[in-house]
């Protein structure tokens, strides 16, 4: 089964929207400065309540790396994943399992630039504290991380997900035209899902049920 998930709600109808184009996991933003989606803690516990209440499992998107923070913004919101989409350390996962809850399932970022893993040395030591799930990700030549749009280059992403010891999901200028350039990545025994934000936008800018329903109906078809 190919989870999907589309990342930035910021409003109720986007939460219920993405449910009915069938995703599986909705992204909200706490702890990210700056953010075109961040929320408050209280707003991220009323978008958690409405997906759900939709069907979905909300997950904690942030850039934060204080444990303190994000275990208490996890309980408000009783989001049982988190995606940390910064260069937070890894005894950062063990904190939050610790404190958190063991079943707590954590999603750590890999940004991909320029052909190279920036977190390379550090893969086994995330798996060693605890991270169920690695995201591949592209990060710009500016330091723009996350919801860029910019396609993540295959090549790159296979050879670090041979490398890897847990399951993945791509992100990274992902649409409703380009699956069969990530075919090996789709076909890898470790391929989880795909993450999409700017691809599901519509022109008012929030996230779009025709373009999210396309999305997912690409990505979860059987391989040609």
């Amino acid at each position: 089964m190919t989870l999907v998930k589309f990342c930035g709600a910021v409003t109720g109808r986007e939460v219920q929207d993405m449910a009915a184009a069938g995703a599986d996991l909705v992204g909200l933003w706490h702890g990210v400065p700056g953010g075109h989606a961040d929320l408050s803690r209280h707003r991220l516990t009323e978008l958690a309540d409405t997906a759900r209440a939709a069907g979905l499992t909300p997950v904690l998107v942030t850039l934060c790396a204080d444990g303190e923070t994000l275990t208490a913004a996890l309980r408000a919101a009783r989001t049982p994943w988190v995606q940390l989409h910064g260069f937070q350390p890894p005894a950062l996962v063990r904190a939050l399992k610790r404190h958190a809850g063991e079943d707590l399932t954590v999603v750590k970022a890999l940004h991909l630039r320029g052909g190279r893993c920036l977190e390379a040395p550090l893969l086994g030591a995330y798996a060693r504290t605890g991270t169920d799930v690695f995201l591949l990700d592209t990060a710009t030549a500016g330091g723009a991380l996350g919801s860029t749009g910019e396609p993540l280059d295959a090549a790159s992403a296979t050879a670090v997900a041979d490398r890897l010891t847990r399951p993945f999901l791509l992100a990274g200028g992902l649409h409703a035209r380009n699956r069969a350039a990530y075919a090996r990545l789709v076909a890898h025994p470790r391929f989880l899902g795909v993450d999409v934000d700017s691809a599901a936008r519509g022109s008012d800018g929030l996230l779009s049920a025709p373009r999210a329903r396309a999305i997912r109906e690409t990505w979860t078809a059987a391989p040609a």
